[in-house]
């Protein structure tokens, strides 16, 4: 299986960026190729609703999209993690999201499977309902299969992850796709 994973954590060791590599570690363990993408760090313009991409099927921009987009359409799963940025995933990751539209005929016609790891310093119950409600409705839209989460709240440090139980779910989240 090929695992698209695209990373919209600013903080390159941060907690989300953990729980991807323990799901990354788990998918390799199970034989599956992953495609790690560090979007936050990346040259990713905003979507200008031009609507290029309906006339020659194609975003114009020329950013660091042009190397996801194929692995995006090709790939069969995808991983979003992100930190908890105001209620919503990540600006960077966001970004990402938005570009989808540059291929969106093509990525709506291969359903995969998919996968929300997340990471927030808030401790609350309803923290992460907002992400979560976001993360369902792109999954019905682009008719994908939810594979299922692993967040951790309450984790605002760097390193604060570290010995909690959903770093083992992330990994074998990833060994179970």
């Amino acid at each position: 299986m090929k695992i698209l994973a695209l990373s919209g954590s600013p903080r390159k060791k941060g907690n989300s960026v953990r729980l991807l590599d323990e799901f990354c570690r788990g998918a390799e363990a199970a034989g599956h190729e992953v495609l790690f993408f560090d979007v936050a760090h990346m040259n990713i313009h905003a979507c200008l609703a031009c609507n290029a991409c309906r006339i020659d099927g194609s975003c114009f921009q020329q950013d660091g999209m042009q190397e996801i987009y194929p692995h995006l359409v090709d790939a069969d799963a995808i991983v979003l993690a992100t930190p908890l940025y105001y209620f919503g995933m990540s600006a960077q990751l966001k970004l990402v999201i938005d570009r989808f539209y540059g291929v969106n005929e093509a990525l709506r016609a291969h359903p995969k499977q998919a996968v929300l790891l997340a990471a927030c310093g808030d401790a609350e119950e309803d923290t992460l309902d907002a992400l979560l409600a976001h993360y369902k409705a792109l999954c019905s839209y682009c008719h994908w299969q939810d594979r299922g989460q692993a967040l951790a709240i309450g984790v605002y440090d760097i390193g604060a992850v570290e010995g909690l139980p959903c770093l083992q779910e992330a990994y074998e989240l990833g060994k179970s796709l």
